[in-house]
């Protein structure tokens, strides 16, 4: 298998972080464009291809990285050390700040029986764990045999045991039931709506490991197939070839994040592996440098960045400059819907808040800091 350095690769990975930021902090005062909001429910929006496009840069990353342990107990204290770690920092980023200031002025804990147990992170922990494990001790066709098992089981699942009548909606669905049975309300997502419900709950974890399972898949070829149109034309392929695949299965089991559906993994595997095949064409066969540092900076410290961006975020949401405006939305509302008013504003911001996180990844690299868990 070929040894080469893949920057198409780690281009893809900063893209998607770039966007991950940008999609998580729209400015306030303002609707932002539709396209970077996720679907209501099924359905299909730019905002909704992010999270799994990183789950699928984790296993792109995965392909390079697995084979190196010399032995398996090197290998499972690696896996479980980083999959414990990136779960317990996302459980963390959902109980800060930590305290509560009460109506009197005292200072409290933040009560542990309010906090969100599962999350993005904390979904990228489980992916990266199971999916570790799977590529490790299992061969390619056997990953394929998983990975079709796991689809069409979380399918079965969801109408076996899903409320009769509504197992493909927010509140009937047996993902939703199975997390109100094991966490409690309180320990779910309430900004849907109110609902307790959580788009990356218990159950819905099992299709997004395909997702990383994909992208180890892709990952693998492509260093087996090396940076030629060959390689390009079988991923365009079976980019295709899945695409299809998902638009015939949304007509029983919709596309949708939310539920994060089977033919959702599909249908955004296909996008990715379209996109992974341009930026090859693009960065390593017409050798194309525009714009490739900029990504790549992301790609360098992904989890570190994304996790800076959301605390950075919830600071800046709870420093309050007015009554009625925190720090967030006084440059949301007196700057960019001043420059911008209206959705372009909106994005303005949110562009200028992944910029400072950039900025941020942009410093590391000069220091050659690599943050890994």
């Amino acid at each position: 298998m070929s040894k080469q350095r893949f920057l198409s690769l780690d281009v893809f990975r900063g893209l998607t972080i770039f966007l991950m930021i940008t999609v998580n902090s729209p400015g306030l005062g303002a609707e932002p464009f539709a396209f970077l909001e996720h679907a209501q429910w099924f359905g299909f929006t730019l905002a909704d291809l992010v999270f799994p496009s990183f789950l699928f840069a984790v296993g792109n990353a995965m392909s390079f990285s697995i084979k190196k342990f010399d032995s398996d107990a090197d290998f499972l204290k690696k896996v479980l050390k980083r999959t414990f770690l990136i779960f317990l920092f996302g459980y963390l980023m959902y109980w800060f700040p930590f305290f509560v200031v009460g109506e009197d002025g005292s200072i409290g804990i933040s009560p542990i029986s309010d906090t969100r147990v599962m999350g993005v992170l904390q979904r990228i922990a489980l992916c990266y764990g199971f999916a570790a494990i799977i590529v490790r001790y299992l061969s390619v066709k056997m990953i394929l045999i998983v990975s079709a098992f796991l689809l069409f089981g979380y399918w079965i699942i969801l109408y076996l045991f899903g409320v009769p009548g509504e197992e493909l909606t927010k509140m009937g669905n047996a993902g939703t039931l199975l997390d109100h049975f094991i966490l409690g309300d309180s320990h779910l997502y309430h900004g849907d709506g109110g609902d307790a419900f959580d788009p990356e709950g218990i159950l819905s974890t099992l299709p997004s490991i395909v997702n990383v399972l994909f992208g180890y898949l892709a990952g693998l070829y492509i260093q087996k197939g090396g940076k030629n149109y060959e390689t390009i034309a079988k991923l365009l392929m079976a980019g295709a070839v899945l695409l299809l695949g998902a638009v015939t299965w949304d007509l029983m089991f919709p596309i949708g994040k939310k539920l994060w559906t089977s033919s959702f993994v599909l249908y955004t595997v296909g996008i990715d592996l379209l996109m992974i095949s341009c930026l090859i064409y693009l960065v390593e066969i017409k050798n194309i440098k525009f714009g490739v540092n900029f990504f790549n900076i992301l790609g360098k410290n992904p989890l570190f960045l994304y996790l800076l961006s959301e605390i950075l975020y919830m600071t800046m949401r709870m420093i309050y400059v007015a009554p009625d405006l925190d720090t967030y939305g006084w440059f949301s509302i007196k700057i960019f819907q001043t420059i911008a008013p209206g959705p372009i504003g909106s994005l303005l911001m949110a562009l200028a808040f992944t910029m400072v996180c950039w900025l941020a990844g942009y410093w590391l690299d000069k220091k050659k800091i690599y943050i890994k868990i």
